[in-house]
């Protein structure tokens, strides 16, 4: 049973290693959680392993160095005050003017509460908060 747990997890995780980047993190996750709950707990191992790796694997990966240079070096654009702190993985209010990073469309920054913040342009959620 547990050859049978494993071989199917690593068909699972073959069959998925062409999807597209940005869903790599969950399938990997998932994957490999299901991979290790099968050989700790058996088959229920398994199914709650992947459900917690497809979880950790959907965090947020930092944008690519030259996202974060180019957000660095370029003016500051018109700061906006929230009551609220700034959290990675959070979404900033869609108020929020955001200026693209060219040749990145995935990227975005602002600068919020004196700090500029890489976002996701799509769900506005924030991506790397540069120190």
């Amino acid at each position: 049973m547990r050859k049978l747990m494993l071989t199917s997890a690593a068909v699972f995780a073959a069959l998925f290693a062409t999807q597209a980047p940005a869903q790599d993190g969950t399938v990997n996750g998932a994957a490999g959680g299901a991979i290790t709950g099968a050989i700790v707990g058996g088959p229920i191992g398994a199914a709650v392993g992947g459900i917690a790796g497809a979880a950790i694997g959907t965090a947020i990966d930092p944008p690519p160095q030259e996202v974060v240079t180019y957000v660095r070096q370029q003016p500051a654009p018109q700061p906006v005050v929230m009551e609220r702190q700034v959290v990675v993985g959070e979404a900033i209010p869609q108020t929020v003017v955001l200026t693209p990073v060219p040749q990145h469309q995935d990227y975005a920054y602002a600068v919020v509460n004196e700090q500029r913040v890489i976002v996701d342009p799509k769900t506005y959620k924030v991506v790397q908060i540069i120190e």
